[in-house]
């Protein structure tokens, strides 16, 4: 009886930490040009527009936790990793027309690898 009740509870154990459904980040953007005028470009990047469907918000990004510095020509916000990659944040954001500073050194960083494709030059 006590050999099928330790079962049972690793069992159960197993199944409780068995998969994130969210991992929300917080991530700060440079924008070196970064105006008053790219806010509405930036939020817009954000934004699905499929033919024949309302817009929406990408997955993992959450809008309301847009803190945009424009003294330090940055964007701070909040993003769900299991859902959108910061890389994917700044290619978006880069493709409305706003410059976006890639960092150069994502050693240990999450959401990046740490080995460069051999296409990469060293």
């Amino acid at each position: 009886m006590k050999k099928i009740i330790c079962i049972g509870v690793v069992a159960a154990l197993a199944l409780l930490g068995g998969c994130r459904r969210e991992d929300i980040r917080e991530c700060t953007v440079v924008m070196p040009k970064l105006t008053e005028a790219d806010r509405a470009k930036v939020v817009e990047a954000f934004t699905s527009h499929k033919k024949g469907q309302p817009d929406r918000v990408y997955d993992g990004i959450f809008l309301d936790t847009f803190v945009f510095d424009f003294a330090n020509k940055t964007l701070t916000m909040k993003y769900d990793s299991m859902k959108i990659a910061q890389t994917n944040i700044r290619m978006l954001i880069q493709q409305s027309g706003v410059e976006v500073l890639f960092p150069s050194n994502t050693t240990g960083v999450a959401g990046y690898l740490d080995v460069k494709p051999a296409s990469v030059e060293r």
